[in-house]
């Protein structure tokens, strides 16, 4: 039996909104909007792996004698990308902490905050990534 997509939805957008409200509990508790910016970090973070599915889904190898699983160049620039916004997203929070600019509280709540949206978005990604079966063709 398949799960309802309204209940991953419904659970999903929860789980968004608890990882919103510890940032914005992390910048209000404290009186610093220097954690913002962790929320714009994680959002951008899963959009570079996206763009590189996209485009490597659309590439036609048709006659190429490519392989299909050998990653392009561009993909692994956008898999080091989301890995260096997802570390920024981290270090962040961290780097505000030892200049003093926000407090231990405020550091730890934006971190766990911006960790949870980051894990959000990429469960949303995988929950509702189409797979294609084997037997798609015949509408089975």
């Amino acid at each position: 039996m398949k799960p309802n997509p309204l209940n991953k939805i419904i659970f999903l957008s929860a789980v968004l909104a608890s990882g919103f409200l510890l940032i914005l509990l992390s910048c209000a508790l404290y009186n610093n909007y220097h954690p913002l910016w962790v929320i714009l970090i994680f959002l951008l973070a899963p959009l570079p792996n996206i763009v590189a599915s996209s485009v490597a889904n659309s590439r036609d190898n048709f006659l190429t004698f490519q392989d299909n699983n050998a990653p392009s160049a561009f993909s692994e620039f956008c898999g080091t990308l989301t890995g260096f916004l997802v570390v920024s997203g981290i270090a962040l929070p961290l780097t505000f902490y030892h200049c003093g600019t926000i407090g231990m509280g405020s550091m730890i709540m934006s971190m766990t905050g911006g960790l949870i949206v980051y894990a959000d978005i990429i469960i949303f990604i995988w929950f509702f990534s189409e797979e294609s079966e084997e037997n798609d063709d015949f509408n089975f």
